[in-house]
Order: structure tokens, then sequence, then C-alpha cells
């Protein structure tokens, strides 16, 4: 029989020195003939005292999974001020008040509408007020109070799996753990055994067992052999109520697998083989499989192959197959039908990974016997060798041996051998051989400088039967003799000034030979017997491969000889001496006094140090000729119509300054500098003493650096005037002020005084020879006249 505690609710009624308190009415038994009464008190005070208040709450009980038809009823509240004559009305609110939970107000009591589930939601929190229905004000405080809902058992106990998988090894010990089932009740743990869940097994014995407690399942059965069954299916029971009667209980399936040990040896199912094989396999040729069994499966059923004992130790092999777990019989070296025509093999199969506790099961090991027969086939030719290596020099005659081939036939019959050589491998047909013996012979001339090594193959066949044919590859290298005469390293043209000292060396001669020398090559420089008393050079040999080119006299004139071919005999000290002459080609050039040539036969050089004085006098001719020909230009325009009167046209560049300037001495007007050089140029720089009839934006060039060709930079500018936007769209004659950067002779334009503070000294030009000197004589006599 059930007692069910109900707790008392008191508000008590504090004063100063003294406080009692009204309990409820105790109801230990009859849901709900007995009402539970939640009491709302206050005590008897003195007027004129002060009060103190405060509500202690206590708890309703509730079974859970009410089956009746009426509402379920929780409990009554009560207050002190409630006279019975209707003037009080109670108040609930919280957890499901007004839906779940209802109460009475004029009497208190509190009613469950529907069933409630523990599961769900085990404890409901809700707040009590009494109220005055005339003023509406609260009689009492507001209190708060627990309604807890008591468990059943209407839950049965749930496996976490429907279906546990496990695996346990064979031949295991009785007691082995093999895996903890777990199954879960949703009744309250606290109350009662409803959720107290005991195991217990179905299925599965006397195979397996289970611990009531734990759900731990363990072997039951000593050496349980896979090979025998592999597979178990075993059902466990979960029950609730401890076990008893009338609990509630669950289900689940355990399927438990039994892995593989090595518990098992390995056996051949033959125990002899035979097999053939032709004397023609090559190396690594299987011969034939072997396979012992194995009842383990995985890595207790691999295998290792190995041959113990026979007469073909070092003419077989076996290696092992890691997919199929058989023994390939290989052949190791060759086979001759002639010299042994059987074998026999003693084959041992093992286990590498044998389990230490089933040792007594052994050996884990097993062998079977091999024989292996040599079956007889037509062999080709066999060489001798492998390859061949020749040797011969390149001025051998034609038709001349150099070597041979040999080759026979393995079989017993000996057939006779031909032999040939492969076309492919000698396209020049430079090479032929004797069918009959081998010999190897010239049939073209050779040259080892046109091609060192000649790689041909020999096919040598039975005469019986062509189709059995070997081949052999035939290496001839051509050896060198002295047969090229040596030569000049690269063609050599060089130059010496009229002002040339004796004894200046104006060329180094070096020279190259095709042939090979072992020791080196020496080569020896002379000058031609027709040159070596009439030139005007010497040739000195610095015995180091070589040779030096030197002045004889002191000054030449390019006049009288703008040319000279020397000629140059360079031998070379192997045997035969080869020699051979060469010319070197001497120009004489004008120079300056650091030996920098300016100029061979009138011929304008460029070089690094500027333009030739001819070049620059023609381009400054030409120059002063354009100058010319656009002031015309300019002045016949001005008296013409414009074709476009509005400054405002874009096309409209031309600006006039109606200014002639003042001379050297106006720096107001532009700066002279700028036109001896361009780099000087202030972009957007107007004039600054008058004012322009029409302004406009000027287009910025980009500076040319670094031209020493008057020709580059006139075209350069003309390039940028096609590509510039802002060009204008007519037809315009563009003028560029440049003398040119590097000269030698540097600016020769008085101009050059605008930017210089003190004189300049002329005496360089009398070194420039004849063409200058009415120019020493105009700058001298100047200065001259200057001094005095």
């Amino acid at each position: 029989m059930r007692t069910y505690h109900c707790f008392w609710l008191l508000f008590w009624v504090g004063h100063p020195h003294q406080s009692s308190s009204t309990p409820l009415s105790e109801r230990t038994n009859g849901f709900p003939e007995n009402p539970k009464v939640l009491d709302l008190s206050r005590n008897n005070r003195k007027e004129l005292s002060r009060s103190k208040r405060s509500w202690m709450w206590n708890q309703f009980f509730l079974l859970e999974e009410y089956t009746g038809t009426d509402y379920q009823y929780v409990g009554k509240l009560h207050s002190d001020q409630d006279k019975g004559d209707g003037s009080l009305k109670y108040i609930l609110s919280g957890d499901g008040a007004g839906d779940l939970f209802i109460i009475n107000e004029n009497t208190g009591d509190i009613q469950a509408t529907r069933r409630l589930d523990r599961e769900e939601k085990p404890v409901y929190i809700l707040r009590a007020q009494a109220i005055n229905k005339r003023t509406g004000r609260p009689v009492e405080p507001m209190s708060e109070f627990i309604i807890k809902i008591h468990d059943i058992n209407d839950n049965e106990p749930l496996f976490t799996k429907d279906v546990y998988n496990a695996s346990v090894p064979e031949m295991s010990d009785v007691g082995t753990f093999v895996v903890q089932v777990t199954a879960t009740d949703a009744d309250d743990p606290t109350y009662g055994n409803s959720a107290r869940v005991v195991y217990s097994i179905l299925q599965g014995q006397p195979y397996f067992s289970v611990e009531s407690e734990t759900g731990i399942i363990k072997t039951a059965l000593l050496n349980m052999d896979r090979e025998n069954r592999e597979q178990y299916q075993v059902v466990i029971q979960a029950k609730d109520m401890g076990g008893q009667m009338g609990g509630l209980s669950g289900t689940t399936t355990v399927n438990i697998t039994l892995t593989d040990v090595n518990d098992n040896p390995p056996r051949f199912p033959q125990s002899a083989y035979q097999f053939k094989i032709p004397e023609s396999a090559p190396p690594d040729s299987p011969v034939g499989r072997i396979k012992a069994t194995d009842a383990d499966v995985g890595e207790n059923a691999d295998m290792k192959y190995s041959i113990t004992e026979g007469d073909g130790l070092e003419m077989f092999g076996v290696i092992t197959d890691k997919e199929t777990q058989e023994g390939i019989l290989t052949v190791k070296k060759p086979l001759d039908f002639e010299k042994k025509r059987q074998f026999t093999l003693k084959v041992e199969a093992t286990n590498p990974q044998v389990d230490p506790r089933f040792v007594y099961l052994g050996p884990f090991k097993d062998d079977t016997t091999v024989r292996i027969l040599v079956e007889d086939v037509d062999e080709p030719p066999v060489f001798s060798r492998p390859a061949y290596v020749l040797e011969v020099k390149e001025d051998i005659q034609i038709n001349t041996v150099i070597g041979g081939v040999t080759a026979r036939d393995p079989d017993s019959a000996k057939n006779p051998i031909k032999y040939s050589v492969d076309r492919h491998t000698d396209m020049d047909r430079i090479f032929n051989i004797d069918s009959g013996n081998g010999s190897i012979f010239t049939s073209k001339p050779l040259d080892r400088e046109t091609l060192l090594w000649h790689n041909i193959t020999v096919i040598a066949s039975e005469i019986n039967n062509p189709k059995e044919s070997s081949r052999v590859p035939v290496y001839i290298k051509v050896l060198d003799v002295n047969d090229n005469a040596p030569e000049f390293a690269m063609f050599y043209e060089t130059f010496v000034c009229e002002n040339a000292k004796a004894e200046q060396l104006i060329q180094t001669l070096s020279a190259i030979d095709k042939d090979d020398s072992f020791s080196g090559h020496k080569f020896s420089f002379s000058l031609a017997p027709e040159a070596a008393g009439s030139s005007n050079f010497t040739l000195q040999d610095n015995r180091d491969n070589t040779a030096g080119i030197f002045t004889r006299k002191s000054r030449y004139n390019r006049h009288e000889m703008s040319t000279y071919l020397l000629p140059v005999v360079i031998s070379d000290n192997d045997y035969p001496i080869q020699s051979s002459t060469e010319t070197v080609t001497i120009r004489v050039c004008a120079c300056d006094q650091r030996g920098k040539m300016l100029s061979c036969n009138a011929e304008a050089l460029i070089h690094p140090t500027g333009l030739s004085t001819g070049a620059l006098i023609a381009i400054l001719l030409c120059i002063i000729i354009l100058l010319v020909v656009l002031f015309a230009a300019l002045r016949r325009q001005r008296k013409k119509e414009p074709l476009i009167i509005s400054k405002e046209d874009i096309r409209d560049n031309i600006v006039s300054y109606n200014d002639e300037g003042g001379g050297e001495e106006d720096t107001q007007a532009f700066d002279i500098g700028t036109l001896r050089n361009p780099e000087a140029i202030e972009d957007n720089k107007l004039r600054r003493d008058i004012v322009p009839e029409a302004l406009f934006v000027p287009r910025r060039t980009p500076v040319v650096r670094d031209n020493t060709d008057v020709r580059d930079f006139i075209s350069q500018r003309l390039k940028e005037n096609d590509t510039d936007p802002t060009a204008p769209p007519y037809d315009s004659l563009a003028t560029y002020a440049y003398e040119g950067n590097g000269s030698v002779a540097e600016s020769l334009s008085s101009l050059e005084s605008v930017t210089t503070d003190g004189d300049q000294d002329y005496d360089y030009l009398s070194d420039w020879g004849p063409r200058f000197k009415k120019l020493a004589d105009m700058y001298g006599g100047a200065d001259s006249d200057k001094d005095s």
C-alpha cells in the first residue's frame, strides 16, 4: 500500500516579541478524496503593532498517466481571510495555469485537466494569491508552490542500438570479453525499481553469456573454431523492476564473428609436380605454379615458398604471388637441352606469421617435389661475344679487313652460319662482311673528322633455316692520322694607323687543327717566303700556339697603300707535318693621337668616340640649307591668307612673335645654348619679352638621349611627329637645331661662347692634318688680333 505524503505551506505573521502559526490540515492518504490544502494564514496581532509577513511553500504530488474520466484533483488553496461569504477570489498563475491546471476561484480547489507524463515534464512551478472581489486588492501576498509528478512504470528499457556487431578471436579462453550492451529506462530511477534494468540472454547459449548488471557479453565455450563456425547471433533481454514479474522488457540482437588466428599449417594437395620448359626460355621466364592450401584467412594464410634441395638450385628460382599465394617457379639461367634435360627440386611452403600459442599444432610448413623437363628447340646462332669493338685508321685502303665476328649453332646439328650487315645501321654502305667467315672490311674511305664512331649490326643466320638468326652490335672507332693542316681560328682583318710606330703590335693570331693530338697541338707561325724580306710587317711566333704581327716602319700612308695582304704559314709538329698558308688583311687607317681609328680609305666609320670630320661638315651644310628653305617658306606663308581664321581652332599651332631677336647679347628672348644642347630645353617655356599672337599648349617631346648620328636623330623626330595626336593636320616643316653629341671636333659654332666663361684654345686644330689647316689659321689669327 502506498502512502502519499502531504506538506503544509504556512504563512507566518511575525511580531517583534511574539509569533505563532496556524498549521494546515494534514492529509496522508486518500487521493483525491481527502484534498491537500495550502493554507494562507494571518496571525492575530495587536492594534498599532507592526507586522511582518512571509510565505513558506510546499509541494503537491500527482500521479502520472491518470486514466479517470473526470479532472484529476490536485489540492486546495485556503486563506484565513476567507469567511465563506464569497468575498475572496483565488488566482493561480505559472506553469500550465489556466490550461493544464485550473482553480475554482471561490473555493481554491486545483484540478488537472488532462493526463500528465513525468517523462515530458516532472515538475510544475505555480503561484497562488487571494484577492478581495469588491476592492480587487490582494488580501494575502503571492505564494509559490510546486506540483511534482510521481512516476509509474510506463516505459520499457530501450537498447542504445537495435543491432550490435562484435568480434572475438577464435580459440579464445572462456570468459573472454566480447562486447557490452546498454539499455536505458525513461522512468524515474529515484522512485522504486521502475528504472532498474537486469540483462539476460535469450539466444546464444552455450557459446556466450551476459552479466546481468553490466550487460557485458563473454565467451562461455572453450576452443570455438572459426573454420567450423564463424557467425553467431545472440539475443539479449533487458528487463526493469529488477527482473521481477510484471516488469517491462526490451531486446536487442548481437551478431558475433569469430576472427581468424593462425592455427592451421599449410598443406600441399600433391606430393609431386611436373613441368616442361623449352630450352629457349629466357631468364625470369615462368616454369609453372604450385600452391599450398591453408584453412586460415588473411595474413594467417600468407605463404612463403623456397627451394630447399635439388640439382637445379642455380638454374631455377621460386617467388610468391602475393595476390594468389601461389609459388611461381622461374628460370634463373639459360637452359641447354644438349647439356641437361631434367631437373628435380624440393619446394617448401611456410607461414611467415606464426602464433606462439598454437605452435603445438605445427609444424607450420610443408614440402613437395617438383620435376622439370627441358625440351629441345631449334636455337639461333650464338655469337662468341655480346658486342665487338674494332679500331681502324682513317687512311686505311678500301677493301681492307679491319676485324671479324664469329658465331656457332648451339644445336647438335651444327648447321653452317651465314653473316650479313644490317643495312639499316650502315646506310652509306661503308662496311661489308664476308658471309662465310664473318670478316669485316671497308668499302668506302673513312674520315675521322666527319664521323668518329660507326655502329653497325651484324646478322648471323642458319643457312638451312634463315629464320633462326641472331644479331650482335659492332662498334668501329676511326683512329686519327695527321691529314689536316692547321688554319686560322678566325678570319683576321685588322688595321694599322698611319702614325703607327715601329715594332708596334697590331694583331695576335691563333690557329686550330681538326686532327687529334695525344700530346697536344704545337703550331709554328712564319711569314711566307715571298713576304719575308719585302714586307712592311714582321711576324713573331710566341711558342704558345699564338703569334703577333708587328709594324716594321714608323709611318704608313693610306693614299699610297690602303691595304696590305700578309701571307702567314702555319705548321704542326705531327707526322707527317701539315702546313697551310693563311692571309691576314691589314688596312691603313687615320687614327687620333691615342690610336683610335677615324677613317680608312676615305670612308666615314662610326666609332664610340663620335662622327668623322667629313660627315660632320656634310651634316652642318644640310642643316644650313634646311634653315634657309624654312626661312623662305615662312616669309611666303606670312603673305598668304590663312586657311583658318579662328584662333581657337585646335589645328592652328603657328605662333608669331614678330621679333628677330636681339643677337647674342639678348638673353631675354631665348636661350641660345639649347640649340647646342637639346636636353636643356624647358617644357612649356614662353617668350618673356613679348606677348605671342596665339596661345597654345606646346606638345611635349621626349628628349632623345645618346644620339650620335644626326640622321637617326631627325628620323626619330619625324617618327614622333607622325605618331603625335596633337600634331597639325596639314603638311608642315619641322626644324631641329642639333649638332650632335660626342663629336671628336666638338662644336664649331660660335654660339658656344654664350655658355662659356673663358676663351678656348684652338691649337689642337693644327694636329688634325691639312684638311683643317684653314680653320687653324682662322681661329689662330683671331686669337692674335685679340691679343694685339
